[in-house]
């Protein structure tokens, strides 16, 4: 792990949520911590406070207790404002169902996140070309999201969370809405973006998708469960290369 503040800290946090008969404990004191550059998958049942921890690391939404860094900046108490400036500037989301934006082009989805996060229209432009070529969309940026396949639209979601080049890719079940080839190319194309240095905390309830990464973290019931002792290094290349192709098709 690198010497510098970690991408994201997370110490004793709790949410409650509170629920028509009883209070729900989404996290019962989560200490977590994610290194620059690492790639970490997060799994377990459903409702076991994932996709909660996820929108906690966003600024989504807001702990009852405990502590959260991200890139070294405690947000911890942050109001609504100042944790939309935090994504903007450090985080990118990809989500299970795409969230894309169907009635402007390829290229303007993936432009637009870029002058949102501050990015003159000229150089936003230019970075969601690299983006698209290097994901395999080039081709396709004058074309509109609907015409694409499930896993060229996961494509561009994830050029879009790319475009403020954030210091921590989120991905929600980023691959739970396609069919298995889809499925694939997504898995693929997040093992490049952390060969390339990207760090990325992806949540998924596969195993076969968290294979993938190169750490896993296992949660039930709101906590993190204790390590696994490390696995064995050829029975985890055989795990992912039963699921990932040599190369995203189009490549």
């Amino acid at each position: 792990m690198s010497t510098a503040e970690p991408a994201l800290l997370m110490r004793g946090v709790r949410k409650t949520f509170q629920a028509e008969n009883a209070p729900v404990r989404a996290l019962r004191g989560v200490d977590l911590e994610i290194g620059r550059a690492e790639f970490t998958a997060l799994t377990g049942p459903s409702g076991c406070g994932k996709s909660t921890l996820l929108n906690l690391a966003a600024g989504l939404d807001i702990a009852d207790e405990g502590r959260i860094c991200v890139a070294g900046e405690d947000i911890t108490g942050w109001g609504e404002d100042d944790l939309a400036r935090m994504r903007r500037r450090r985080i990118g989301i990809v989500f299970q169902f795409f969230n894309l934006l169907e009635g402007v082009t390829v290229l303007e989805n993936v432009a637009l996140a870029a002058i949102i996060a501050g990015s003159k229209r000229r150089l936003a432009e230019t970075r969601a070309r690299d983006l698209l070529d290097l994901l395999g969309l080039g081709d396709k940026a004058g074309a509109v999201p609907g015409v694409l396949s499930g896993g060229q639209r996961q494509r561009l979601a994830i050029a879009r969370a790319l475009a403020n080049e954030p210091t921590l890719l989120l991905a929600d079940e980023p691959t739970g809405a396609l069919d298995s080839d889809g499925g694939q190319e997504v898995i693929e194309l997040l093992r490049r973006l952390h060969a390339g240095g990207q760090t990325i905390l992806l949540v998924t309830h596969d195993g076969a998708v968290a294979a993938a990464a190169q750490r896993i973290v296992r949660m039930l019931d709101g906590r993190i469960s204790p390590a696994d002792p490390d696995p064995d290094p050829a029975a985890a290349v055989a795990a992912v290369a039963a699921v990932i192709p040599a190369q995203v098709p189009g490549r």
